[in-house]
């Protein structure tokens, strides 16, 4: 271009709109939509060829989901049994000293299972390494299930009975940690359901055991001494509803795993059985023998699809890279945003 190219009206031969802007005024045109559009189209969620961020637990889920599941009915009704036995009413804590003992039996068998070996679990009681929830559930375990036999030997016998009384008393102190230490276990990991989940996670897992534990009270023991547990669903049905809700709204986007799917599909069904067998248990769990039973199977079998429904949530979120990549970068988003000490 010459200056004779230049007149009063601007470049002869030039063509309006085709300039590249730079500077700011680029910036203000691209974000008021006019201008170019950009050459190099907006860059799309990815990673390395497609591959989770994540190795997905390999644990199967009839061995841990179950383990999860029978380790909380356990716990919860080693409480039910102390209440019970406190109370009286024989055949309800013969119910449910009986439902701990096969429990954490089963949970035992189910945990060896997963591990391949027998020795693999004594292996992790050579040492005592409070900053392992695996250590301590192991030694949980180890100490829980003995006292959860001898209370139920003594009751069954009708021998040794202060013995019997003492082993149900350390059974229901212990049966809490047994209840939700499979929820600290999970949360331990970096699944991020799992892990994003820590706060109300154990809370969720305690309100099922409870819920468990009622429903075999009601299915298994006379309907005159049915009272506590169906309190103990009420309490349970609520305290599980209530912290799975929370836990959704708190987690925000790692809780699509929860309600998508298979596991969507099982947390829905949980959620159907708690609170259609709390009902029955409350309304009719008390004078019929049929309601009392529908409940305690429809409890037992919420109890059990929450469990295998957060399991399966878990491995989702950790197939998807996604729910690793956006929570990270938003939080270090936060922390660059966040005004420093010197700032402030």
């Amino acid at each position: 271009m010459s200056e004779s190219d230049v007149t009063p009206e601007g470049v002869r031969g030039a063509r309006p709109g085709r300039e590249a802007v730079t500077g700011r005024a680029a910036g203000r045109r691209r974000r008021g939509g006019r201008g170019e559009r950009p050459v190099v189209p907006e860059a799309e969620f990815s990673t390395y060829y497609g591959m989770p961020v994540l190795n997905p637990p390999r644990w199967e889920a009839l061995d841990i989901a179950g383990y999860l599941y029978l380790g909380g009915l356990a716990g919860a009704s080693s409480l039910l049994a102390a209440g019970a036995h406190l109370t009286a009413r024989r055949r309800l804590a013969l119910v449910a000293k009986s439902s701990a003992t096969g429990a954490v039996s089963l949970s035992l068998v189910a945990l060896i299972h997963d591990l391949g070996r027998p020795e693999r679990f004594l292996n992790m009681l050579r040492v005592f390494k409070p900053t392992s929830p695996m250590n301590v559930g192991s030694w949980l375990l180890a100490g829980y299930a003995p006292l959860t036999m001898a209370a139920l030997l003594s009751d069954v016998s009708g021998r040794y009975r202060p013995a019997g009384a003492a082993a149900t008393a350390g059974a229901a102190v212990l049966g809490p940690l047994v209840t939700t230490y499979t929820a600290v276990l999970l949360a331990d990991t970096a699944v991020p359901s799992w892990h994003d989940g820590y706060r109300q996670l154990p809370f969720a897992f305690a309100g099922s055991g409870a819920a468990a534990a009622a429903g075999v009270g009601l299915l298994a023991a006379p309907v005159a001494e049915t009272a506590p547990a169906c309190k103990l669903a009420s309490l349970g049905a609520g305290l599980e509803l209530g912290s799975t809700q929370v836990m959704k709204r708190r987690i925000v986007l790692t809780s699509e795993p929860f309600e998508q799917g298979h596991a969507g599909t099982l947390m829905r069904a949980s959620k159907a059985l708690t609170v259609g067998g709390t009902l029955l248990a409350v309304c009719a769990g008390r004078r019929s023998r049929v309601a009392a039973s529908v409940a305690g199977a429809a409890l037992l079998a919420g109890s059990a699809m929450l469990r295998f429904g957060v399991f399966r949530a878990g491995v989702a979120s950790a197939e998807d890279p996604k729910y690793t990549v956006v929570p990270q970068r938003a939080r270090l988003k936060k922390q660059r945003n966040k005004p420093s000490a010197a700032t402030s």
